[in-house]
């Protein structure tokens, strides 16, 4: 699924190079849930842009479902992030003015699926995350985590290869964060790819391995097998 190999990102702060990633290589495999932690700082955020195809790295190898995407054109990556990524970001990044059918519905109408196709495919995201009384009610009507499973329903029913999810609870009270944290463990024992960045290390321990950073660094990779 994911295949990194000495991954480098450095910034140029006025006279001062800042190197995000130092030489970063790891692998995930498709059906696995990775949780990356690191403080402020650690080199996540960068990391996450770059497993999303929002960046590209400065120096190494990244393939996707076996595609080489490091050197791809902003038009190949925007078509690799509509169509093989689900996001989930803290903020939510929901449209105000849209109601929860029309922001799950909104990426696919941009991909070109069929109408029928992309209501069917709507609702039964919305279904999954328990909001199919709700797909009328706009964003400013849900709370935090009626929002958040919004966004996950967005992200899953565009069938995508991977989920990537960002600080999925940050912004969340303790109950709606645990209700968020199970749908993401029904969608990895339904088969989804999820990586999870985060800087809590209880959050990290929901997931079947997990994999520290620090300083641009993989410190170490723990690959259990089962959530502690």
């Amino acid at each position: 699924m994911i295949e990194l190999k000495n991954i480098e990102k450095i910034y140029q702060m006025g006279d001062v190079k800042v190197v995000a990633l130092g030489g970063v290589s790891l692998s995930v495999v498709d059906g696995e849930f990775t949780a990356i932690i690191g403080p402020s700082g650690s080199g996540k955020s960068t990391l996450m842009n770059i497993l999303g195809c929002l960046d590209t790295p400065d120096k190494g190898l990244y393939l996707l479902d076996g595609q080489d995407v490091t050197k791809m054109s902003e038009k190949n990556l925007s078509h690799i992030r509509s169509r093989k990524i689900g996001f989930i970001f803290q903020q939510f990044n929901l449209l105000q003015k849209l109601t929860a059918f029309e922001n799950v519905e909104l990426p696919m109408v941009y991909q070109g699926v069929p109408s029928k196709e992309r209501r069917a495919r709507s609702l039964a995201a919305l279904e999954r995350v328990g909001l199919d009384k709700r797909i009328h009610h706009k964003p400013k009507e849900l709370s935090g985590g009626q929002q958040q499973r919004v966004a996950i329903a967005r992200a899953i029913a565009a069938k995508p290869s991977l989920i990537l999810a960002d600080e999925p609870t940050g912004n969340l009270d303790s109950k709606s964060g645990a209700e968020v944290m199970s749908i993401l463990h029904e969608l990895h024992h339904a088969g989804n790819t999820i990586v999870l960045i985060t800087h809590d290390a209880k959050v990290a321990q929901e997931a079947e391995r997990r994999i520290l950073i620090a300083d641009g660094k993989i410190t170490s990779d723990d690959k259990g097998g089962e959530p502690a």
